[in-house]
């Protein structure tokens, strides 16, 4: 790889990294925050809505923005405001404030996000998909251990959102630095001037909405495995604090070192050929899950759970530009983020109130039931692209 090629990777992948810093951080600060503004455990809230609306609106439109922006100067734009965000976080002198601040903090990570997994879905091998995702779970690994070191060094919770802050304004320098670099990238075997689709036109393909709903069954899945699984085992089945904090543990790692092991895969591995059987092992997870066959082998369940999840959301999105061709890449890479956050932040909400009427042992059989909608989206989805790619090539 070039050493510009070399350069802008690296961008990536910390750029990743720094996405998953004030997720895994925020977590750690809660206590602290809602012991200082006197705020209900529920506070909480508020804080995500807001942080998930800037999300989806700035992912949503990622597309647009780009056929405006060069992609450096909008992740350059989007660590900034992400910097200025957490900073602002340190300093807020009220709730209200960190509230408003939190649609700010929304939009700059929606458009790293999307941003950079449009530029790796058209430029890298799918396995270095799998190497950024992973490159995530660092950061949100990361994260606690920073806020948790700020707190027991006797610090309070602002100066970790300065140090988090501080970490953004760096990588802004580091795209602002590097714009030339940025603006100069070169699609590897498709034309140099593809003419980007309006938004509008990219939303009236079916392989689009069907993407859209894919990436919110999918985040549905992993994000509602990681809010309730120790809620199940702990409080529903009994189990020791201690197995079923490992349970998630597990489960978490196993989606970690599952991308990790994918992104040392052949470059011959195809994106679609590794999704169903990546769908139906979440399925069948869930389901050894369910059947509540003792501690061990739910501790299993757990692990197979997350590594049979690991490469969904990066083959989903190395199969994109395939799928809808280089003229809709970057809108509907733009449109399934906008849509995983949405399944990230609704779907264990419903889980969870369901589980509250009906019990917990709801938790993996809804987690089943969207593996298989999952599993029938993707198969339409497949039909989809090669109609349209029919349709394209006459």
């Amino acid at each position: 790889m070039p050493r510009r090629g070399v350069a802008l990777l690296v961008l990536s992948f910390l750029g990743f990294a720094s996405l998953g810093l004030p997720d895994g951080a925020l977590g750690v600060a809660w206590p602290s925050m809602r012991m200082e503004f006197g705020l209900p455990l529920g506070g909480l809230g508020a804080l995500l809505v807001s942080t998930t609306a800037g999300y989806v609106t700035s992912s949503f439109l990622a597309g647009a923005l780009l056929r405006r922006l060069s992609l450096g100067a909008l992740l350059a734009l989007s660590c900034l405001a992400a910097g200025v965000t957490l900073l602002g976080y340190a300093v807020a002198p009220a709730w209200a404030a960190v509230v408003a601040l939190g649609a700010s903090a929304g939009l700059g990570a929606g458009a790293i996000d999307a941003g950079i997994n449009a530029f790796a879905a058209t430029r890298f091998a799918p396995r270095t998909l799998h190497l950024l995702h992973a490159a995530y779970g660092l950061g949100t690994s990361a994260g606690p251990l920073w806020m948790t070191s700020v707190l027991m060094g006797g610090h309070a919770w602002q100066r970790g959102y300065l140090g988090l802050g501080g970490v953004q304004l760096l990588l802004a320098a580091g795209f602002a630095a590097t714009l030339p670099l940025w603006r100069h990238t070169e699609r590897p075997g498709a034309a140099r001037e593809t003419a980007p689709a309006p938004l509008a036109e990219t939303l009236r393909l079916p392989a689009a909405q069907l993407g859209a709903a894919a990436f919110f069954l999918y985040l549905g899945i992993e994000a509602s495995a990681g809010a309730w699984l120790y809620s199940l085992l702990a409080e529903g089945r009994g189990i020791a604090m201690g197995v079923a904090g490992s349970a998630v543990s597990l489960y978490w790692g196993g989606l970690f070192l599952g991308r990790l092991g994918f992104g040392f895969a052949p470059s011959s591995f195809h994106p679609e050929a590794l999704l169903p059987p990546a769908i139906l092992g979440v399925g069948g997870s869930a389901a050894l899950l369910a059947l509540d066959l003792g501690a061990p082998v739910s501790l299993a369940a757990a692990a197979a759970l997350g590594v049979f999840a690991a490469p969904i959301f990066p083959a989903l999105i190395g199969a994109t530009p395939e799928r809808l061709g280089p003229a809709h890449a970057a809108n509907a890479v733009g449109v399934q983020v906008a849509a995983a956050a949405l399944g990230q932040s609704s779907v264990p909400a419903l889980a969870g109130l369901l589980s509250g009427q009906a019990g917990l042992e709801w938790v993996p059989r809804v987690i089943f039931v969207l593996a298989l909608g999952l599993f029938a989206v993707n198969a339409l989805l497949a039909r989809a692209s090669e109609r349209e790619r029919a349709v394209a090539a006459t």
